[in-house]
């Protein structure tokens, strides 16, 4: 039996389907199975399908679906309330990805809460705060010309391949400290840990993971360097260096977490770019306001989705949540509030500065987040300056890919050649 997301689920097919499992507290009326990340409609056209859950569900519900069961939030003023508030909804056992139970270790620093949570941030803020990137500006933008010398001529390119994905991956892997020479075989294993709902290929591909990662560490002492993995590996707090567990969860998390968002992310805005032409016109005819083009492509095209465990009962718009339940924000969809967002679809690049949910907020927003601008301002700057015109290759189908990242398969692109 098909689900319909936006009626609730018959108490016959909650039993069918394993859903009894729902917490008592959970008034049934709200169980829904909203098929986000994975099911066929959100698939056809995701940002579409997010932005019309304000007509479709109610401002909460408790979702049965690929997050697991959970609260989901897609007003902009309740995800920023569970956001900022880290003693109602913490990050502990908020990520999705298997781990050994008798070898448990955190993702640091998404999953510790405060106090601590800012003693290893520091750690890695200066190469990622706004000066810190700032010093990357120049080998960034010679970078984005590289890769374009390397397609230009031929006057079409597959972007994922040519562009979207070794912009943002050979950056954060010069910054990590790891081999550009294996950027592909990152990318392969992030791309099986984010889009596979099979939690044995997650954990198999977390072992792959894991045992390169120790490598690198061990390395990192021996022969360390300017990267983040050698920052974490020798860091000290009080004197005391981190534990084992405590480096290898911060190294992985940030492995993971640098792989895949903002490639999707670029993916997603050139497909809009390669379809809109009046609009790639307005951009360059107006480049002093590159900054609000990308912070409205950023709105329109997010791509993650913010988890949370409830640390001690609370209530939410008159919906009492209980301690040990989880919360997901999805964030692509509070983007398009359109009590904060008036005809929340349209690109607007002169919209009122609001705040944008595509990198959260609060103690744990993105620690990437000034760099992921950083690259899709000078992406755009750099292609849009050599390759003002391009459409999407003929006949061309856009697939997305399911999981928590929110991107398009395959992004082919032609133009005239010079």
């Amino acid at each position: 039996m098909r689900i319909d997301p936006a009626n609730p689920v018959p108490p016959t097919v909650i039993r069918r389907m394993g859903m009894d499992q729902v917490p008592d507290h959970v008034p049934r009326e709200l169980i829904r199975s909203a098929g986000i990340a994975y099911g066929a409609d959100f698939l056809k056209a995701p940002h579409a399908y997010m932005a019309n859950l304000h007509n479709t569900m109610p401002p909460i519900w408790y979702d049965v679906g690929a997050f697991g069961n959970s609260w989901a939030l897609i007003k902009h003023e309740d995800a920023i309330f569970a956001l900022r508030h880290a003693e109602l909804f913490s990050t502990e056992d908020a990520t999705p990805f298997p781990r050994n139970p008798d070898d448990y270790f955190y993702f640091i620093p998404i999953e510790i809460d405060p106090p601590d949570h800012r003693k290893y941030r520091n750690i890695v803020d200066p190469l990622v705060s706004p000066q810190g990137v700032l010093r990357l500006e120049e080998r960034i933008r010679a970078l984005a010309n590289e890769l374009i010398d390397g397609f230009i001529d031929t006057g079409e390119c597959a972007f994922d391949d040519a562009f979207g994905r070794p912009l943002p991956v050979l950056v954060f892997l010069d910054l990590m400290g790891l081999p550009r020479a294996m950027c592909d075989t990152f990318v392969e294993w992030a791309m099986a840990l984010l889009h596979s709902n099979d939690r044995a290929i997650m954990a198999e591909t977390m072992q792959t993971i894991s045992a390169y990662l120790n490598e690198a560490i061990a390395d990192k002492r021996a022969n360390p360097d300017e990267g983040m993995i050698s920052r974490i590996a020798l860091a000290e707090f009080d004197g005391q260096p981190l534990s084992e567990k405590e480096v290898f969860g911060f190294v992985v998390f940030l492995f993971i977490a640098g792989l895949d968002t903002v490639f999707a992310t670029l993916n997603n805005i050139w497909v809009w770019l390669a379809e809109n032409p009046d609009r790639r016109a307005e951009m360059i005819a107006d480049p002093d306001n590159i900054n609000a083009q990308v912070e409205e492509l950023l709105r329109v095209h997010s791509v993650t989705f913010s988890g949370r465990t409830v640390a001690q009962d609370t209530e939410l718009r008159g919906i009492k949540m209980r301690k040990g339940d989880k919360v997901m924000s999805i964030l692509p969809a509070c983007n398009f509030d359109p009590e904060v967002f008036p005809d929340p679809t349209k690109v607007d690049f002169h919209r009122p500065k609001k705040i944008i949910l595509a990198f959260t907020v609060g103690v744990h927003s993105c620690m990437g987040a000034h760099l992921a601008r950083l690259e899709i301002k000078i992406a755009l700057q750099e292609w849009l300056r050599r390759i003002p015109n391009f459409q999407l290759k003929s006949g061309t189908e856009i697939e997305y890919r399911p999981g928590g990242v929110v991107g398009p398969e395959h992004v082919p692109l032609v133009w005239a050649k010079s």
